[in-house]
């Protein structure tokens, strides 16, 4: 135990790599489950109106678990969040080709990203508690990116109950990258029920429609007189159903939507409250998108924990990012890291009552 910070053995992979499980609590009785195997946010407690402390993401109580497959629980993501079109882009005037792990795209940093790799782990001081550093060296070529990654995520947990997450990232070669965290949310129970009655509001005016496979076309829409605006507090489930082009292809909520602000320090992006539990989570990013993704999935694809099926619709996804296929689209805000550039991001998950 080192302060608010508690280290129990989470298991052992098939090649011998032991994973760690990390509690970060605050004096609130707060907590957050953390381990090295793919920067994996496995559980965030948090009280409900009652002062009763409760489950609000999906996932898993093993490592043996999430070396099965499951849909990047809490994930860590990276190079890239989201998809890059056909598995390739060009840089500096070169084409790089990745893996194509979505059809013929690449999604989520390929075939083994981010959330698939054993993190180094460091406990250190945050102001007067401990927080939990993640490094990992993604070495050139891995998964077809250029140049030697070097990328550090820090998890930290306030007094007022806010998961601070700041991601780092230095190269020795001109490359692309866009980080996530890639937690579902139920605030519920933790997904034993579905998310439909959850209410959202997102800080944006736009979003970015996409094609049939979950690729942005390159325009940006108004949220305005659509299902998809979200600027005034909403139910998710009040228009999943609708018979829009987008939803169909979406199979529900699958976009990105574009912030009003992306600034240096995080700013209001969204907020959920669910009217069952009481609880609140206010979310906070410097990046310029986040994607709402609703877990369409049929009920009995994906168990969580104690080996219950989770219901289709079970959690959302706020994941704040820089838009899907940015390499591919010079209008779309950068995603390209030069040598001697520090690559910066920060997200908040605050939760109240």
């Amino acid at each position: 135990m080192q302060g608010n910070l508690t280290i129990t053995e989470f298991g052992t992979s098939a090649e011998g790599r032991r994973a760690d499980l990390y509690t970060i609590s605050n004096g609130r009785g707060a907590e957050v489950k953390v381990t090295n195997y793919g920067g994996i946010v496995a559980s965030i407690k948090v009280p409900d109106r009652r002062g009763k402390l409760g489950e609000v993401v999906l996932g898993f109580n093993s490592l043996h678990e999430y070396l099965g497959t499951h849909p990047c629980y809490g994930a860590t993501i990276g190079r890239y969040a989201n998809r890059i079109a056909k598995a390739r882009f060009l840089l500096s005037n070169r084409e790089y080709r990745l893996a194509a792990n979505d059809g013929s795209n690449h999604l989520h940093g390929g075939c083994k990203g981010f959330d698939k790799v054993f993190w180094e782990a460091d406990p250190i001081l945050c102001g007067e508690n401990s927080a939990l550093r993640l490094r990992y060296l993604s070495v050139d070529c891995e998964e077809g990116y250029p140049g030697n990654l070097s990328v550090s995520v820090t998890f930290s947990l306030s007094e007022d109950n806010a998961l601070k997450i700041d991601y780092a990232a230095t190269t020795d070669e001109t490359t692309v990258l866009n980080l996530t965290n890639h937690s579902y949310f139920n605030l519920t129970d933790g997904g034993s029920s579905d998310i439909l009655d959850h209410e959202l509001q997102i800080e944006a005016d736009c979003y970015l429609p996409i094609d049939r496979e979950a690729l942005p076309v390159g325009a940006v829409r108004e949220v305005a007189g659509t299902a998809f605006d979200f600027r005034r507090s909403t139910a998710i489930g009040l228009r999943i159903r609708d018979r829009d082009e987008q939803l169909l292809f979406g199979e529900g909520y699958n976009h990105t939507w574009v912030l009003r602000e992306a600034e240096e320090t995080p700013t209001h992006a969204a907020t959920v409250c669910d009217p069952e539990s009481g609880r609140t989570m206010e979310l906070f990013t410097t990046e310029p998108g986040v994607q709402l993704f609703t877990a369409n999935f049929p009920g009995d694809l994906f168990r969580g924990r104690d080996g219950a099926f989770c219901p289709s619709r079970g959690g959302f996804c706020l994941e704040t990012q820089h838009y899907p296929d940015s390499p591919n689209h010079p209008e779309y805000p950068s995603t390209v890291l030069n040598p001697g550039k520090v690559y910066r991001q920060t997200t908040i998950y605050r939760f109240s009552v």
